[in-house]
């Protein structure tokens, strides 16, 4: 399997034949993922390890531009492999993606997590049939923020507010200090994203990876119930490996090492992507097996 070092070596040597050596390495392994599995491959990765900076990088409805120019010609009868690498995003977008790419490929897509996919990037990874991940692979809590802010987080702390000022009155000032914070409707809108969110990924689940199965919507509550907990998951950045992911959640996730050449390809064709993340301007990518990419770069401001 080519490991970072060696994949940068390879660059090198295409580098002597073409400006775009990155591009050419790249688009070689994800056609070959295409013969080794006989599935459409599409990756979409975020650049968010190198460019934390960048706001666009997470999830937005513009993607779906990126998914509309890769999914177009494709043999949709093949199926959809989707390498996933993004920290998330906004959920209108992640909602309106997964639809758009279930009238595409109906129930036949596979999510690929080489490395990391959260929040709403693991509400897309639920809306599979099944998660490919390795030992290092990670999903993550799906309980919706608000600019920042957890909306678990803020309901638990009213409630609590509540339950201290009945009990003593003498604590109102400290709890003045802290709601009056609270923008106008902010508690409804904080209850609305919670419910939304896990009603979006209940229905996926229930109507997809446990389809036809008899305790579907038992599964399908306990996952819910187990990437929201936030009292159990502590922050949303929590990293959820592979074991939590199976034995514990109850998601049908498959290791990624049970089929070594999978796991080469895979892997390289995650290396690339975070090369050209780290080398170029480049923030997000979202491309095809038949080389067809959108990628999103900073903007450089002009003197």
């Amino acid at each position: 399997m080519p490991n970072w070092r060696e994949v940068l070596e390879e660059f090198q040597k295409y580098q002597i034949e073409a400006v775009q050596s990155p591009d050419l390495v790249r688009r070689k392994y994800l056609d070959l993922l295409y013969k080794h599995t006989g599935r459409n491959v599409i990756s979409y990765y975020s650049g968010f390890l190198s460019k934390p900076y960048v706001e666009q990088s997470g999830i937005t409805d513009e993607d779906k531009n990126g998914f509309m120019m890769t999914i177009n010609n494709l043999d949709r009868t093949k199926g959809l492999d989707l390498i996933l690498h993004t920290q998330g995003g906004e959920l209108a977008a992640t909602e309106s993606i997964v639809d758009y790419l279930r009238r595409m490929f109906g129930h036949d897509i596979r999510a690929i997590v080489p490395q990391i996919a959260m929040s709403a990037g693991t509400m897309i990874a639920c809306s599979c049939r099944e998660i490919v991940m390795s030992k290092h692979s990670n999903l993550g809590p799906i309980d919706p923020h608000l600019r920042d802010i957890p909306a678990v987080g803020v309901i638990k702390e009213f409630k609590r507010a509540c339950r201290e000022v009945k009990r003593d009155s003498s604590k109102i000032p400290i709890w003045q200090s802290i709601i009056r914070q609270y923008r106008p409707t902010f508690l409804s809108q904080c209850e609305n994203a919670i419910q939304w969110s896990k009603q979006f990924v209940e229905e996926q689940l229930k109507s997809v990876m446990f389809e036809g199965l008899p305790n579907a919507n038992e599964r399908a509550k306990k996952v819910v119930r187990k990437l929201t907990d936030y009292s159990r998951n502590k922050s949303h950045n929590r990293h959820i490996h592979i074991d939590e992911c199976q034995n514990e959640i109850g998601l049908v996730v498959s290791p990624l090492e049970n089929d070594p050449i999978l796991q080469d390809l895979v892997l390289t064709i995650h290396h690339c992507n975070m090369h050209v993340f780290q080398n170029t301007l480049a923030y997000k990518m979202i491309e095809n097996h038949l080389g067809l990419a959108l990628v999103k770069n900073i903007a450089l401001q002009k003197n």
